[in-house]
């Protein structure tokens, strides 16, 4: 193990992803590297698009993966990409033949990770799946359908445990449009942001907006 990495650091995605497949969100995002190679060789697993097949030309089109801003991203997450679903299950062989590939890949879609999320240890995130804002996925789990917004999924496959807060509060949290405040604004309610009192964060950015003249 590389003895400069350590659990208390991490990898922010904006520096270190290269691939033109992963499209990353502000400059907050990270995973913790620290039990192997890195993000983009360890957990995004393409079969297509990766340093090796990037500039090849792809035999269908490869879906593209989106992290929205503040992700946090557990040691030994996967999330499964474009090429890894090439196992036939309605056909009586499952075996990937070179010669019947094309026919045998179905495109699952684009996986969208939005902001706020967590993604627990060693979760594994299968192809096509959204998982919502500030939604969180349990340790070890297997997410094979999309996660709503502020709610919790754990399990294999993983199903709701909780919702993080009532659907009111949720509600409002989505139209505050939150990852979408400019740096200077989330910086100066993450006090508020920090806590659990809506009644405050709302003051508070009403406030904000007051004396910068932002209009809502």
């Amino acid at each position: 193990m590389d003895k400069s990495k350590h659990w208390t650091k991490v990898q922010l995605l904006h520096d270190s992803v290269n691939n033109s497949n992963i499209i990353i969100q502000g400059k907050h995002s990270y995973y913790s590297d620290y039990l192997d190679a890195g993000f983009e060789p360890s957990v995004v697993r393409y079969l297509y698009g990766d340093h090796a097949t990037k500039d090849k030309t792809p035999r269908w089109t490869i879906d593209k993966l989106y992290i929205g801003d503040y992700v946090c991203i557990a040691p030994e997450v996967v999330i499964l990409m474009g090429g890894n679903h090439t196992h036939r299950a309605d056909w009586f062989c499952l075996y990937p033949f070179s010669e019947h590939i094309e026919n045998a890949y179905i495109g699952k879609g684009n996986t969208h990770i939005h902001s706020g999320a967590w993604l627990g240890m060693r979760a594994m995130i299968m192809p096509g799946v959204t998982i919502g804002e500030g939604a969180v996925i349990g340790a070890n789990s297997v997410v094979t359908k999309d996660v709503p917004p502020y709610c919790v999924y754990a399990g294999n496959p993983a199903k709701l445990v909780a919702k993080r807060f009532s659907k009111d509060v949720i509600d409002t949290l989505l139209s505050l449009n939150i990852y979408q405040w400019s740096e200077d604004k989330f910086k100066a309610l993450r006090p508020y942001l920090c806590a659990n009192d809506l009644n405050a964060l709302q003051v508070a950015i009403d406030q904000y907006d007051s004396e910068q003249n932002i209009k809502p």
